[in-house]
């Protein structure tokens, strides 16, 4: 695209100078033909006066057409080197948008929080809203990505339960122990989820189930395997 822009731009560079080096053309021309001896002998010296200054005017007019073109070749040049700046920063925004929708591996401060099935009674297994829960928790701390077992969490990712020993995860079947990573501030994850009673891992715990939270410096978490694609949901005209 950046291209094509810049051939467009040299296209119209091109074009004026051709139009203005034409009226130089022409004016000179002009003047050459006036300085036939003969053709000045016939004109009247009113006459002469105005076409003289006429021809003045007119070259004139064709050197402040040229400077202005030179002005604006100057501007083109800048706005392309704007351009550059501009695609610079396109491609950083674009970069962004791909951590946000889980395209790139990122790595980062952050935690890792392990669940392990508990063999005592129901209580200690763990469930797809155990780990819906954790990734809501981990949201509003300001988690800015998270991944489940390998998994990248991204806004169309789903968790659910397909069976006493799977939960599925962007369709993959996963088990214990459930391994789930967030990057982000490490005193606002680990924060969100240690409040004392209410928190969520001493809900969970008091449910007889086994959390643990770990604080780690450099957490990678991979990039979405699957396709980001909307099947009804259009952009509106």
């Amino acid at each position: 695209m950046k291209i094509k822009k810049q051939e467009l731009i040299i296209s119209i560079i091109i074009g004026i100078m051709f139009c203005v080096l034409t009226i130089i053309i022409f004016v000179q021309s002009k003047t050459i033909s006036y300085t036939d001896i003969n053709a000045l002998e016939n004109m009247q010296e009113t006459e002469l006066r105005k076409e003289i200054t006429a021809i003045k005017t007119k070259y004139t007019e064709a050197l402040e057409q040229l400077e202005e073109t030179n002005a604006m070749i100057k501007e083109y040049e800048e706005t392309i080197n704007t351009d550059k700046e501009a695609s610079v920063l396109l491609e950083s925004e674009l970069e962004k948008s791909r951590n946000i929708l889980g395209k790139n591996t990122v790595q980062g401060e952050g935690i890792i929080v392990t669940l392990v099935d508990v063999e005592v009674g129901k209580y200690g297994k763990i469930t797809a809203n155990d780990l819906i829960e954790l990734v809501n928790e981990l949201r509003a701390a300001g988690a800015e990505a998270i991944s489940i077992n390998g998994n990248r969490i991204v806004n169309i990712s789903y968790i659910v339960d397909l069976s006493e020993t799977y939960i599925g995860v962007n369709g993959e079947r996963i088990v214990s122990p459930y391994e789930v990573k967030a990057i982000g501030d490490i005193t606002y994850l680990e924060s969100g989820l240690s409040q004392k009673q209410y928190g969520y891992i001493d809900t969970k715990v008091n449910e007889g189930k086994d959390v643990t939270l770990e604080k780690s410096d450099n957490v990678v978490i991979n990039a979405y395997s699957g396709t980001l694609s909307f099947k009804y949901a259009k952009e509106v005209e």
